[in-house]
């Protein structure tokens, strides 16, 4: 089971949370906005929510409606976009068991578990690499720890971000973590 996505948001180079969407959205709401930045620990992507309105009208704008109980098939949270394939391949999806969207997610699922370790260090280091460009592409060393991290070298990223304020130098560590573990 997948844990719960958490936001970090920074007041310049000073961390003011890391929380689950709703705490996020929260201290969005109610302070200051300017010079703050808000990432998707997942992702390393800057994030910015529509805040208009009262907190209620923000968090039912942002939050995933609770699932609906009652008869029928409970909602199962699948998500509409398009794929562009050659008619090859939507020849093949259309002849597997359940059909092309069955396929697709039953090729996906064998995928994410034959290297799951090799998935989580490349999401890790996606993350760091977009965390490190987003707040610190001018800072020293940015150059030497996006090569450490790629490289899977802790210490080297480490001594990289010495000079970096503590708090961006904390969440780089946090979302490389997975990237620089020892083998």
């Amino acid at each position: 089971m997948e844990t719960e996505a958490t936001f970090t948001t920074f007041d310049g180079p000073t961390r003011r949370l890391t929380a689950p969407l709703a705490a996020t959205l929260t201290l969005l709401h109610a302070g200051p906005r300017a010079g703050r930045l808000t990432f998707d620990d997942r992702t390393g992507r800057s994030v910015d929510f529509d805040l208009s309105g009262t907190l209620e009208e923000v968090l039912a704008r942002h939050l995933p409606p609770e699932p609906r109980s009652g008869p029928g098939r409970p909602k199962l949270g699948v998500v509409s976009r398009e794929v562009s394939l050659l008619p090859r391949h939507w020849e093949w999806l259309e002849r597997q068991r359940g059909g092309a969207s069955a396929a697709l997610r039953r090729l996906i699922d064998e995928a994410r578990k034959a290297d799951p370790d090799g998935e989580r260090r490349a999401q890790a280091q996606a993350a760091a690499d977009r965390f490190l460009g987003a707040v610190g592409g001018d800072l020293p060393g940015f150059e030497a720890a996006t090569r450490a991290l790629y490289a899977g070298q802790r210490a080297a990223f480490e001594a990289a971000l010495a000079a970096w304020p503590p708090d961006v130098r904390t969440h780089a560590l946090y979302l490389a973590a997975p990237a620089l573990e020892e083998a």
